[in-house]
């Protein structure tokens, strides 16, 4: 029976093939074999280790170059147009103040029937129609025509407060119209006047006359040639009385003028009581003659209507101007 030394032949084997030229040469490419692939193997790893770091510091944020990227421009919006504002909200507003509105000191009368107007200060009374006719008629002297048939417009009466605690009995300014008069009546008056009653802005020669008979009063005054007086484009023929009668005195000034066909007069009157109240006062009949003047000068007359002079004529009363 044979025995095989397996492991002789084995190593036998395994010498040979070490020995052999081929064996040599694939062990050594193996050797080069494994250390080209380690060289890989750590360039792998070497790569890896890079990508990782690259990829953490690839996470940081970059800042943006402009030279590489294009500028990002926002989208312009269209100014929009100035509104004009207006006047007012433009200029600093005014600050309101109260506006107290004062009544006029002066009012106007008119009166188309006649064409008589003027003015009168707030405070005096005035009185048409009826109350105007009563308010003449009341004086001892109601007008100074030549002839009757005069009828009575218009009268503003001087309230007693005017001037309180004295002895004025009454002051007023009437208007009269008389329609049966010619222009040369007109200039004419039926009762004598007193010697010193010559306006102070006119001229008049003075004479002296005999009275009158138709003189109404208990007195006999001198009397003065009428004076002119002049108001607007208007000649006025202007005279004087001064009278007494019982407990009153009156003074009063007369003013003719033809204008429309007839003859209108316009009087001033000014009546004192000769007995006065305890502590009473004498008022100053030029001061308050001075105050109906300013009356007088408002005086204007238009063209009219056609009246009559049965009865008094009603007058409007104007509004205050």
């Amino acid at each position: 029976m044979n025995r095989i030394n397996l492991s002789c032949g084995t190593e036998v084997r395994n010498t040979a093939v070490r020995n052999t030229p081929a064996t040599r040469d694939s062990i050594a490419w193996g050797k080069t074999n494994f250390e080209t692939t380690t060289s890989t193997l750590v360039f792998a790893a070497l790569l890896i280790v890079c990508s990782i770091g690259v990829g953490c510091s690839s996470d940081k944020p970059k800042p943006v170059s402009s030279s590489n990227q294009p500028a990002m421009t926002q989208p312009t919006m269209p100014a929009p147009s100035p509104t004009p504002a207006p006047a007012l909200q433009a200029a600093a507003k005014p600050v309101h103040k109260k506006i107290v509105h004062k009544a006029p000191v002066m009012l106007a009368y008119a009166d188309k029937t006649t064409g008589v107007s003027f003015q009168y200060p707030r405070k005096y009374e005035l009185k048409t129609g009826d109350d105007a006719d009563k308010l003449v008629s009341s004086d001892p002297l109601p007008m100074d025509f030549v002839q009757p048939g005069g009828i009575a417009v218009a009268a503003v009466a001087v309230p007693e407060t005017a001037y309180p605690k004295s002895d004025l009995a009454a002051a007023f300014f009437d208007v009269s119209l008389n329609k049966s008069l010619t222009e040369e009546q007109c200039g004419e008056f039926s009762t004598p006047q007193a010697a010193t009653a010559a306006p102070a802005d006119t001229t008049a020669s003075t004479t002296v006359a005999a009275p009158s008979p138709a003189t109404p009063t208990a007195a006999v005054p001198a009397a003065t040639q009428p004076a002119k007086l002049m108001i607007g484009d208007m000649e006025l023929q202007s005279a004087e009385t001064l009278a007494s009668n019982g407990t009153r005195r009156e003074a009063s000034k007369y003013f003719h003028v033809f204008e429309n066909g007839g003859c209108y007069e316009f009087a001033l009157k000014v009546a004192t009581a000769v007995e006065t109240d305890e502590g009473g006062k004498h008022v100053d009949r030029e001061e308050v003659f001075k105050g109906l003047e300013k009356i007088l000068a408002t005086v204007k007359i238009g063209s009219t209507a056609e009246v009559t002079a049965s009865a008094p004529v009603a007058a409007p009363v104007a509004p205050a101007q």
